[in-house]
Formats: C-alpha cells, sequence, structure tokens
C-alpha cells in the first residue's frame, strides 16, 4: 500500500483520537497529587535532580517517581534535561511548600479522595440530580469534615492556600468606607478579612466561623489586636452586626435557597447603608472557558452548591431583600457581587 492509499484520518477519527486523549486527563491531577504528597518540588530549590536522587530524598520508587515526572514534564511542570535530571520550572514552583504563594495544600485538598471519589460517580449525580457523598461517606460533605479532624485540616490549609493568591486583589477590588465594621462571613482562618485590615487602617473586622476553625486564624499577624476579634456561630441562623459583610466562596457551596437563608441573616444584620460583598465565581455565557464552570462541577459532586451566572446572583439577592449594584473584576477567577438593601 503505497502512502497515498493508507486510510485517511478522517473527522470521525480525529474527534476520537481527540476524545480518548480527554479521557485520560484525570491523570495528570493524580500526577499533581504525587508532586504534591512527596514534596518534589522542595528537593529541587538547589537544582535538578534524577529521579533516582529524588526517590531516595521522597521514600519513593525511582522507576515509578520517573515516570510520573515525565508526564508532568509534558506540561511545564518540571522539566527533563539531557541527563535524564527533573528541574524547576516556573510553573512548578508554586508546588514547594516555603513558596511566597504556595499551591502545595490546595493540590491536596482538591484531589483528595472527598472530591476525587465523588467526581467518580458523577453519571449517578446527574441521573439522580443530587450528590452521592452520603451515599460514598455516610454523612454530608461538611459532617464528614466535623467529625474527622484530620481531613478537616486537609480543607482548611487547602481552601486557606488556594485563597492566599486571591485575598489580596479580592480585598483591593472592594471599596471599605473608614470606620467601617468588615464582618468575614464562614471566613476560615481569615486570610480575605486580614488582607483586608492591611489595605485599609481605618477599618475593623469580625471573623465569623466556628470554633474549630478559628482556632488556626491568622489576624493576630496584623499586630493590631484592637482592630479586629472573632465570632462563633452558624450563618444560617445569625450573624454579627456589621456594615460590610464578606462572604467569600460560601454561597457556591449551597443550593439556592440555603444561599439566600445566608444573605437574608446578612441583610438583617447590617447598618443602614450596608453592603454584602459576594466573592465567587460568576460564569460567563455561552462557550467560553471559564474555572468556575471547572469548579461547578466539583461543587455539583461533594455538595448542593453550584457556581452562577451574573442573573442567577440576581434572583439570589432579590429573594433575600437585596439589591445587585454591580459586580466587579479582581483579577483573579472570582469577582465580587455588591448587593445593598433594597
Amino acid at each position: 500500500m503505497t502512502p497515498d492509499e493508507a486510510t485517511p484520518v478522517t473527522a470521525g477519527r480525529a474527534s476520537a483520537f481527540f476524545l480518548l486523549d480527554e479521557v485520560l486527563g484525570y491523570l495528570y491531577p493524580a500526577a499533581l497529587r504525587v508532586a504534591a504528597a512527596l514534596g518534589v518540588a522542595d528537593h529541587l530549590t538547589e537544582g535538578p535532580r534524577s529521579a533516582a536522587e529524588l526517590a531516595r530524598a521522597t521514600g519513593a520508587d525511582p522507576a515509578y517517581l520517573y515516570r510520573t515526572l515525565r508526564l508532568l514534564a509534558t506540561r511545564g511542570v518540571f522539566a527533563e534535561d539531557e541527563a535524564g535530571r527533573f528541574a524547576l520550572t516556573p510553573a512548578a514552583d508554586a508546588l514547594r511548600t516555603d513558596a511566597p504563594v504556595s499551591a502545595r495544600s490546595a493540590i491536596l485538598m482538591l484531589t483528595d479522595k472527598t472530591f476525587w471519589q465523588p467526581a467518580g460517580e458523577l453519571p449517578a449525580t446527574v441521573r439522580e440530580g443530587t450528590t452521592v457523598f452520603e451515599r460514598i461517606f455516610g454523612t454530608s460533605f461538611f459532617g464528614h469534615f466535623s467529625g474527622d479532624p484530620a481531613t478537616a485540616a486537609i480543607f482548611h490549609d487547602g481552601m486557606a492556600g488556594m485563597a492566599d493568591p486571591e485575598n489580596p486583589l479580592i480585598a483591593h477590588a472592594c471599596a471599605f468606607p473608614d470606620s467601617a465594621t468588615v464582618v468575614d462571613v464562614g471566613g476560615g482562618h481569615g486570610g480575605l478579612l486580614l488582607a483586608a485590615l492591611r489595605a485599609n487602617p481605618g477599618i475593623r473586622g469580625v471573623l465569623f466561623d466556628q470554633p474549630h476553625v478559628l482556632a488556626e486564624h491568622h489576624l493576630g499577624e496584623l499586630g493590631a489586636d484592637d482592630r479586629w476579634e472573632t465570632a462563633t456561630g452558624d450563618f444560617f441562623t445569625e450573624v454579627p452586626r456589621g456594615d460590610v459583610y464578606l462572604i467569600k466562596r460560601i454561597l457556591h457551596d449551597w443550593d439556592d435557597e440555603e444561599s439566600v437563608r445566608i444573605l437574608r441573616q446578612c441583610r438583617r444584620a447590617m447598618s443602614a447603608g450596608g453592603r454584602v460583598l459576594v466573592a465567587d465565581s460568576v460564569l460567563p455565557t455561552g462557550n467560553d472557558p471559564h474555572p468556575g464552570k471547572t469548579f461547578d462541577l466539583l461543587m455539583m459532586a461533594s455538595l448542593s452548591g453550584r457556581e452562577r451566572t451574573r442573573a442567577e446572583f440576581e434572583r439570589l439577592f432579590t429573594e433575600a431583600g437585596l439589591e445587585l449594584t454591580r459586580v466587579i473584576p479582581t483579577g483573579s477567577p472570582l469577582s465580587v457581587v455588591e448587593g445593598t438593601a433594597a
């Protein structure tokens, strides 16, 4: 058979090749988890090392580690030289534990079994219209964390790691009036509130979350303990009084009814002229890619929540007695959805 007589690559075959390549994409985050779990990047700060050297340093099998790093290098995460040694790349730098902006804890969280296993059962979720998380783990998503301190630590450390690159950008995008009391609702370890307090010397803050979460907060790094306090409670039933309410990556955890309940508590507690600032993905319409469209399936698989469009946020705000006034871009995957009393 001559080359001219070879079987052509038809559009159908091209589609098959493309989809078969795409379906194996789950192995890339699996490989990223290996690198994060073993701390590979921490062992490359002094220069390139072979897979055998890295295996000795991390307690891994050298041949298997090599094959894992080889895949990561195809995406620019590490680079293999002609001698078979691997080096850090700009794309891999945030895998370092001590990087100025480290993503290691976030990678370990996002590839933890609490997200990974429900994602594997996505067909059942789509058929049934509800997460199968409780079927897998025997309790709800947040119930699982409250009953398992080790898993809770992975989650809260990971959330803080994911938030660190975003927080200064979000705090800069928000305009806080001098002397305002800013309540960070479900604020975790306080990274966003800390960034807001640093950028706005005239405001004071209240970090509102559950006791076991607040035990690990970082507000003491501000060096001005008179400007902040912590408060515990359930944001479905009550929130502290304040002027501005920060709600970052909270509403996307919950369905519409639950999200409205949170917003209503903020509406009831806020002072005259107060504002609600929701920091979440705001999904574009159409076929444009957006990180929130991927995160939306993560929410669908493991929780009852979702990422939303501007129109969907507007409906939530209206039902909660708020008026959506604007959507503020932040330079991060999140936008700030601003609301005032209707």
